[in-house]
């Protein structure tokens, strides 16, 4: 009976610290630029290392999209490519685990590439996308996703 007993305050007290470690690690994964984000078209944007540098992908298309393709591209022989998949960031420089800067930013609403940097607070990603210096630019908001990304449509 008493080496139950000791058993059982051991699993009292031993439960509550595997709670909150299991917390802070899903906490920390949640944290930080990298992940899904969705901007204001509802489209689903993942942010990723890619190498050493930080990379961001169109995965999902939103109903406010312009397009399933990329028609806005000022190179005419890529007007046809899907949107989705497509690389839109590259070249970020991690300064921290909420901010990135140094990258360049393609905008497929407008077919125009920008200078760019970002930073997490919370489920807000800030960006700031700039020709060259960050005054001379303009800024969005984007918010962290956090549901399922389905696949994307690639044609009409």
């Amino acid at each position: 009976m008493r080496k139950s007993s000791h058993t059982l305050r051991l699993s009292l007290f031993a439960a509550p610290l595997v709670f909150l470690f299991a917390a802070r690690i899903l906490s920390a994964q949640a944290a930080g630029v990298i992940g899904d984000w969705q901007d204001p078209t509802q489209s689903i944007i993942h942010i990723d290392r890619c190498g050493t540098d930080i990379c961001l992908w169109l995965v999902a298309l939103g109903p406010a999209a312009p397009s399933l393709v990329d028609i806005h591209n000022p190179e005419p022989p890529q007007r046809n490519r899907a949107l989705c998949g497509l690389q839109i960031g590259s070249g970020f420089a991690l300064l921290d685990t909420n901010h990135a800067a140094g990258g360049m930013l393609y905008d497929p609403k407008t077919g125009k590439t920008y200078r760019g940097k970002m930073t997490a607070e919370g489920a807000k990603l800030n960006l700031r996308g700039y020709v060259g210096i960050p005054l001379f630019g303009a800024s969005e908001t984007w918010t962290r996703h956090t549901g399922t990304v389905g696949p994307c449509k690639t044609a009409h």
